[in-house]
């Protein structure tokens, strides 16, 4: 008896099929959808330098070096020009208040003083002789008027006496009349001698006055030249230290020109440099600190001199307390300088990173640590020891700090062998 034979649904031929169609669709949809096509460098884990992201308080400042210099410090300028003649300390000695420093020898100034004590001598007896005269004629003048009221006291009483005389028709009236005109005479010849008395008196006194008035005006002259004669001897303006001296003899110096300085050492100041670029953000008061001997001092700013040369402007700190004994002059000093005061932030350690990515990406090691994949963040202040981050990561990640200079421009992950 025949029996019916059940055709196989699938065979061996189409399974296969099948399965190499499976395996071909995915392929294709791990390599288009799921596969990685990010650029990829091996790198070597002991050539990279990884640091962890971690919280913590976070000071800003800068590191700035600052000169140790004297709290006050007296240039010693030329007040007036000329040879240097003499020098009688030398720079690098204590110095005491106007001691001689050194004396300049000025032949104009000289001849100068010697006409003006001359002139001043002559308008001296200039004045001397016109004051003489001037008494002389005032002498003159009343012995004039002492001999009118003589001559009218006279003339009165033989006026008046005539006078009844001719009423009695004893006396010729000529003769009344003689006597009548001459006493009218020298009564009128007194007023008039009078009058040239006190205009002569005004004049004279006014002569006097602008004579004495310019004998005045020339000592004054006289005593600024003899200042200026003087001022040619450079002396110690206070008891300090002669810390330099630019000066030889023989040497020609001009009005105005720096000759030395003398350093008050009651105490020291520190003056800084500071890059322009914290201009706006450097204020009186700011503190800032330096280690001496192992130990750390503090420094209060206390003067900023806001003209920038050569992009840097100068600020002054002082001590806080008592200065650092051993401390000297000249002596340069490495500054913390606080921009800002403490806070707490999540902080990444500097690096080599900065300069290639700007601060604007990182390479950060995923939790297997075998690669690390670029990461955008944001960083914020800074110090020299490290960034303030704003975004893009979180403590205890753990990121490449190292160069990236030679990564290329295009590398997404950095295998770690």
């Amino acid at each position: 008896m025949d029996r019916k034979i059940k055709k196989k649904k699938f065979t061996v031929k189409q399974i296969t099929w099948v399965l190499l169609a499976a395996g071909f669709f995915a392929f294709c949809f791990y390599e288009f959808v799921l596969g990685d096509y990010s650029v990829k460098l091996n790198v070597k884990r002991e050539r990279i330098t990884i640091a962890a992201v971690h919280q913590g308080t976070f000071q800003e400042y800068i590191p700035v070096i600052g000169a140790v210099i004297p709290k006050k410090t007296i240039f010693l300028d030329a007040a007036q020009g000329g040879r240097v003649e003499k020098r009688f300390v030398e720079a690098g000695t204590y110095v005491s208040n106007g001691q001689k420093i050194l004396t300049l020898v000025n032949t104009d100034m000289l001849l100068d003083m010697m006409n003006r004590e001359a002139e001043f001598i002559q308008l001296n007896n200039d004045l001397r002789t016109a004051t003489l005269a001037l008494e002389q004629n005032e002498l003159d003048l009343r012995s004039q008027l002492l001999e009118l009221d003589y001559q009218i006291k006279r003339l009165k009483q033989k006026y008046l006496r005539e006078k009844k005389l001719m009423i009695k028709k004893i006396i010729a009236p000529v003769q009344y009349e003689d006597t009548k005109t001459e006493y009218e005479y020298f009564r009128r010849k007194k007023e008039l001698t009078q009058r040239t008395f006190d205009h002569d008196s005004r004049y004279r006194k006014h002569q006097i006055k602008q004579i004495a008035a310019s004998l005045n005006t020339m000592e004054a002259n006289l005593e600024i030249a003899k200042q200026q004669l003087s001022d040619l001897t450079l002396k110690s303006p206070a008891a300090g230290h002669l810390t330099s001296l630019n000066a030889e003899i023989g040497e020609l110096k001009k009005q105005g020109e720096r000759l030395g300085q003398v350093d008050i050492l009651d105490g020291f100041k520190v003056r800084v440099p500071v890059d322009e670029h914290y201009l706006a953000r450097i204020h009186s008061g700011q503190h800032g600190e330096f280690s001496f001997d192992e130990k750390t001092y503090p420094l209060t700013i206390s003067k900023i001199y806001p003209e920038v040369k050569d992009g840097r402007f100068e600020i002054d700190m002082r001590f806080e307390g008592a200065q650092p004994k051993g401390i000297t002059r000249g002596q340069t000093l490495h500054i913390r300088l606080e921009l800002g005061d403490l806070s707490t932030a999540v902080l990444l350690p500097r690096g080599g990173f900065y300069q290639k990515s700007g601060g604007q990406w990182i390479y950060l090691i995923d939790e297997s640590g075998e690669y690390a994949v670029k990461q955008k963040i944001k960083l914020g202040r800074q110090n020299p020891q490290v960034f303030e981050v704003l975004a893009g990561l979180q403590p205890g990640q753990r990121v490449i700090t190292s160069s990236y200079e030679n990564y290329g421009d295009n590398i997404d992950k950095l295998v770690l062998k």
